[in-house]
């Protein structure tokens, strides 16, 4: 059974105080009858005390800290497992192909760092645009499946899975900051989104930086009610639709760093290597 950090760190620091003030004292008592410079002495001695037990202190705790920091990193590393393997198979099961999540969760990571996203805010981003279509979960295959257009009732029941993902996503801690993307993905920049009826800047910044991604992907692959658009004419369209449906500013920097982003659409082996955040 392993020792708990603070009261190992607490012990060895008694044992080695203890173990010092009684053999300094014993070793001074003998060593020197003079009592001004035992005096002295006395007062050297603790600060080499202080001195030293500070040192032993700064490597107890930087030992204990760098083994936590390495547990978190596993702790990360195996919820992202977990998450990947989920959304693994809610891309089966939406018949999405080429890993379509962890496509767009990458190519927004990296239009998200162009734009200057840092830290805890891009960590967040990718989570949420991994996440994305969690709300999907809750609709029927007879809607995520379907070859055709959807009729009305089917498309109401379908603008319900951004609420229903933010929903989820609210109920795990580490994710709460994820949720925005899932939440928002569909709103407009002129305000004729869904579910809220954001529109602007008051839609978040990581949904709106994913929506670029998810229009461009939406259109370039083959889904399984609609063939793929030729390349040109994709972009074209996100011109064309830069002002109202996306963020004109975000657009234009996807457009002016497309060969790089579109890079990142190729399976994670033959990827470039993303920088971390």
């Amino acid at each position: 059974m392993r020792t708990n950090p603070p009261l190992r760190i607490a012990g060895i620091y008694v044992l080695v105080a203890a173990t010092w003030i009684w053999c300094s004292d014993r070793v001074l008592g003998v060593l020197v009858s003079d009592a001004d410079l035992r005096m002295e002495l006395q007062t050297l001695k603790g600060w080499f005390f202080v001195l030293v037990t500070g040192a032993m202190l700064f490597w107890l705790i930087r030992h204990d800290v760098r083994r936590l920091e390495r547990s978190n990193r596993r702790l990360r590393a195996g919820r992202e497992q977990a998450l990947r393997v989920l959304v693994t198979a809610m891309d089966a099961r939406h018949q999405e192909t080429g890993h379509h999540s962890e496509r767009v969760a990458r190519m927004a990571t990296e239009l998200a760092r162009l734009d200057g996203v840092r830290g805890r805010a891009l960590d967040e981003l990718r989570l949420g645009a991994l996440l994305h279509d969690i709300g999907k979960l809750a609709l029927p295959d007879t809607i995520l499946t379907k070859p055709g257009p959807l009729d009305e009732a089917e498309r109401t029941l379908m603008r319900k899975h951004p609420r229903i993902g933010h929903e989820l996503l609210q109920q795990v801690d580490f994710l709460r900051g994820s949720s925005e993307v899932p939440y928002s993905h569909h709103e407009r920049w002129d305000g004729g989104g869904y579910p809220q009826g954001l529109c602007g800047e008051e839609i978040p910044l990581g949904a709106r930086i994913f929506s670029v991604i998810d229009v461009w992907d939406a259109l370039i692959t083959e889904r399984v009610y609609k063939p793929a658009w030729p390349e040109t004419r994709v972009l074209e369209y996100l011109r064309e639709i830069a002002g109202s449906q996306l963020d004109p500013r975000l657009v234009e920097l996807f457009l002016k760093h497309y060969a790089m982003l579109k890079q990142l659409a190729a399976a994670p082996e033959t990827a470039p290597a993303q920088r971390t955040a």
